[in-house]
């Protein structure tokens, strides 16, 4: 029996968990965005499959399984301390261990973003958060049980779609756990175990042999009146590529810091986009990747610092400037948008309490032999749109527009992506908030391309009133407002055609 049906099977289980988490989920985020990612783990805690889900969960998993394994016994486990699970509160995960014949083989787990998991603001990602503690219900990895379910319902601000939510993610483990007893049974426990193995010392064979060196980039992402600093020095030896975050800025008190979790999926991702060919992505790809990253800095913050932004806008930074490095030595394309454009909203209507998460794609940068892509979610996101039929249908919006934002990508031989306009009137009273970034400096485009736009979002009073905000904000909508979010353009690629340079007559 060839070792690849039994890896591509596993894959698929892996697949096949996230099919049912998002046919099962209530919430429109998982449900229609597909904001949930899976994998299966052997008992040792290495990744041996996964699902192409969501780039920030999935290299999260090799912290948060290595992490969370001392919790596990029997039972599953849930979890979201983003300083264990390697993201941020919303992102609940769901482990479950696999017993074969009375014996502990493998496990798998789900991570899903519930839309609101407590705390002060709709959305529980709160630009003005300092702590942890100001972003939502903190859980410790702990056996899945009633007495769990009842601090969420308590908690939850939509407890009935939260704890709907959490029962398809573990269906969705039950499944995995079923399908991975049905291939013990078909191939035998040690051949599957045989083929775990070698999958992963063939993906380390795969691994690209880099111009070894050291490739400097930096990158800086808005806070307040501020830009942090993300620097990188990235090192190329023949079996390992080092990403040492070296003199990048400390912790803030604000929600931009990222757990190691985050920065890890943020330089595996641009990693493994810059491969070019097919590989599995498990332990053997993971371990030809080490971050460095000093303690109590942006990129591997101290708890309590609060880190619900760094999982949705710092991951979009950290990987542009690995991107930035490998730029040096491969052809990679132009920054893309570089921003989620998070957009929280709730309050009460009709009587009842109702919470609503979403991102907005932008512009992808050019690339070196094409234009970038317009109105496409990039980077550490690849989740979907929320349609506009089920958003109006199930929270007091009206849209007004949902189109591209042409001419906003970067100039150049090859052009940047262009943006979105997204734009909605309350009609309720809301309480918005939004956690975006690239509003003060636009995408860098590349060998001569220019900068992608910068994104903006205005607010138009119902009174007539225009407010310009800036890229993180909080704010209360009244009843007829209308905001519009713009977001930003890809970053062009190369001299554009036809660049004349004219000199002065003086010059001579």
């Amino acid at each position: 029996m060839k070792w690849e049906v039994i890896d591509k099977a596993t894959t698929f289980i892996a697949e096949e968990m996230g099919v049912l988490l998002k046919r099962a989920a209530l919430s429109p985020n998982i449900r229609e965005r597909m904001d949930h990612s899976c994998a299966i783990v052997d008992k040792e805690g290495r990744i041996v499959a996964q699902a192409e889900h969501i780039p920030v969960h999935l290299g999260s998993f090799k912290v948060a399984v290595k992490n969370v394994l001392p919790y596990v016994n029997s039972e599953t486990v849930i979890f979201n301390d983003p300083y264990i699970s390697g993201t941020h509160l919303n992102d609940v995960g769901i482990i479950t261990p696999v017993f074969y014949r009375g014996d502990l083989v493998a496990y798998v787990v789900n991570k899903a973003h519930h839309v609101d998991v407590g705390g002060p603001s709709p959305g529980s990602i709160n630009p003005n958060a300092s702590t942890l503690y100001e972003e939502g219900v903190v859980i410790p990895p702990m056996p899945l049980n009633d007495e769990v379910l009842k601090i969420i319902k308590e908690n939850f601000k939509t407890p009935e779609i939260s704890l709907g939510d959490i029962k398809a993610q573990v269906s969705a483990n039950n499944m995995g756990v079923k399908r991975l007893k049905e291939l013990f049974d078909k191939y035998g426990l040690e051949n599957v175990l045989n083929a775990w193995e070698k999958s992963i010392e063939h993906t380390k064979s795969l691994l690209p042999r880099w111009k070894e060196g050291i490739y400097e980039a930096e990158d800086y992402i808005e806070w307040k009146d501020s830009l942090l600093k993300i620097k990188l020095s990235l090192i190329v030896k023949e079996d390992k590529v080092i990403a040492d975050f070296s003199g990048t800025h400390p912790q803030i008190n604000g929600p931009l810091n990222a757990v190691i979790g985050v920065t890890y999926s943020s330089v595996s991702f641009a990693i493994r986009s810059a491969i070019n060919k097919e590989i599995p992505t498990n332990e053997g790809f993971y371990s030809f990747i080490e971050v460095k990253a000093e303690e109590g800095s942006l990129v591997n913050p101290r708890k309590p610092a609060a880190v619900g932004g760094g999982n949705v806008e710092t991951s979009q930074r950290i990987a542009d400037v690995t991107f930035l490095a490998l730029s040096k030595f491969l052809p990679i394309p132009a920054a893309g948008s570089g921003t989620m454009m998070n957009v929280m909203m709730g309050g009460i209507h009709d009587g009842k309490y109702w919470a609503y998460y979403e991102t907005i794609g932008g512009g992808s940068g050019a690339r070196p032999n094409s234009d970038g892509v317009s109105a496409v979610h990039v980077n550490m996101t690849n989740t979907m749109n929320t349609p506009i039929e089920v958003a109006e249908s199930s929270y007091p919006i009206l849209f007004t527009s949902y189109k591209i934002r042409e001419g906003n990508g970067g100039k150049g031989k090859y052009k940047g992506g262009d943006g979105i306009i997204r734009s909605f009137i309350a009609l309720d009273k809301i309480k918005l908030s939004i956690l975006a970034d690239r509003f003060k400096i636009g995408p860098w485009g590349l060998y001569g391309g220019e900068n992608g736009k910068p994104g903006a979002v205005t607010i138009r009073r119902e009174n007539g009133k225009i407010e310009v905000m800036p890229s993180k904000f909080s704010t209360e909508l009244e009843a007829g407002d209308e905001v519009i979010i713009e977001t930003p353009g890809g970053g062009g690629y190369g001299k554009p055609e036809g660049l004349t340079i004219v000199l002065s007559l003086n010059a001579f």
